[in-house]
């Protein structure tokens, strides 16, 4: 069974095409009752969509014809999430804008009741800077790719003693560990898993796939680095 959320964005799709609906109509498209079509159309309203209807059982659907659809849907907490989050990006990378101009672009697409949650969280919350180093977002995203296709990163890396080394690893996950980023990925080479730090990472590529996924052998990664990558286990 569809969620309400996922049943309000298919509501929306079709209000958006400018045409009138009876609730007859709707809950055929939508598969549901008409009650259920008006329960989803006081939802929306609540949300501050203006979604016009008269009663009756001949009632008509419609959004108010200026009305911007934004392209997702959020309860007021998961606004209140979201904006925390990137405010907490924003004070710990001051110079770079990336999560400064997605608050803006989120702002601005919210309707008006969730314009006002988020605005009253920004100016609610202060973050105190313990910054960790700064992250490329577009090595972030090759890596998320790799992740999800299941395909190979190759990569130019320098280590802690100012080694040079091409690599070519299974990514696994990047995290954020004492205030600097790192990739959990299997280095083919070493046939090992390893732990690389993303600012010392260069010229990433992903390499054709995809590959067979291998299976992350501890419980967690908090299992593994506690474990000294896994020495202790292995005694």
């Amino acid at each position: 069974m569809d969620s309400p959320s996922t049943r309000s964005l298919e509501l929306l799709a079709l209000l958006q095409s400018g045409r009138a609906w009876t609730a007859h109509d709707l809950a055929a498209r939508l598969r549901v009752s008409a009650r259920t079509v008006r329960r989803d159309a006081m939802r929306l309203r609540g949300m501050g969509y203006d979604v016009s209807s008269r009663p009756g059982p001949g009632a008509l659907y419609a959004l108010r014809p200026s009305m911007k659809i934004p392209p997702l849907l959020l309860s007021a907490d998961e606004v209140s999430t979201i904006i925390t989050s990137l405010l907490i990006l924003e004070a710990w990378l001051p110079d770079d804008s990336t999560a400064a101009t997605a608050r803006t672009k989120l702002e601005q697409v919210l309707p008006g009741g969730l314009q006002r949650r988020a605005a009253a969280v920004a100016l609610s919350t202060q973050v105190l800077r313990e910054p960790p180093a700064s992250v490329d977002w577009e090595l972030v995203g090759t890596i998320a790719d790799s992740v999800a296709t299941g395909e190979r990163l190759g990569f130019d890396y320098t280590d802690q003693h100012g080694r040079h080394s091409r690599r070519t690893v299974e990514p696994y996950r990047h995290l954020l560990r004492q205030q600097d980023w790192y990739l959990v990925a299997f280095d083919l080479d070493r046939d090992d898993w390893r732990l690389f730090r993303l600012d010392r990472m260069e010229a990433s590529t992903i390499s054709p796939g995809p590959h067979a996924r291998r299976t992350f052998p501890w419980n967690s990664i908090e299992d593994w680095l506690t474990s000294d990558f896994g020495a202790s286990d292995a005694q």
